[in-house]
């Protein structure tokens, strides 16, 4: 079996209210982490525990190089701050979907803080912010 080695070209598009924006040129780094919680349903005279999922599970953690103004980084951030009706669209590759660049749906997601203000001289001014909750599909097509 070869090797297939996948050089990173994120694209992240946020939608807060009726507002779409890129940010893919504005981010160094995204981290997508989906999964469901665990239920125990374990029944007596089960000789190991069982599982099965429950509600979906999603964490988004994205670097952005901070940018002031009208549809910038930081006022883009802070009208997502508490709202939990954040919309994330995030691909590894470009924005068209398929079995090797699935494009992951996360509605409804909460951007709980972020910090508008990092500055250290002679320094690229970054942020981290981190989405969690929400619903996420996978689409191929």
């Amino acid at each position: 079996m070869a090797t297939t080695t996948f050089l990173s070209n994120a694209t992240i598009n946020i939608t807060q209210g009726v507002t779409t924006t890129d940010l893919s040129d504005q981010a160094n780094q995204v981290t997508l982490t989906v999964g469901q919680d665990s239920l125990e349903v374990t029944a007596f005279g089960d000789t190991g525990h069982k599982f099965a999922g429950g509600l979906q599970t999603v964490d988004v953690s994205i670097t952005f190089f901070l940018s002031y103004g009208a549809s910038e980084v930081e006022a883009i951030l802070n009208s997502c701050v508490g709202t939990g009706t954040t919309t994330l669209v995030i691909s590894p590759s470009g924005t068209t979907e398929s079995a090797t660049n699935p494009e992951y749906t996360i509605a409804n997601c909460m951007l709980s803080s972020f910090t508008p203000i990092n500055s250290t001289v002679s320094e690229i001014a970054t942020v981290t912010a981190n989405f969690v909750g929400g619903t996420w599909v996978r689409d191929i097509t």
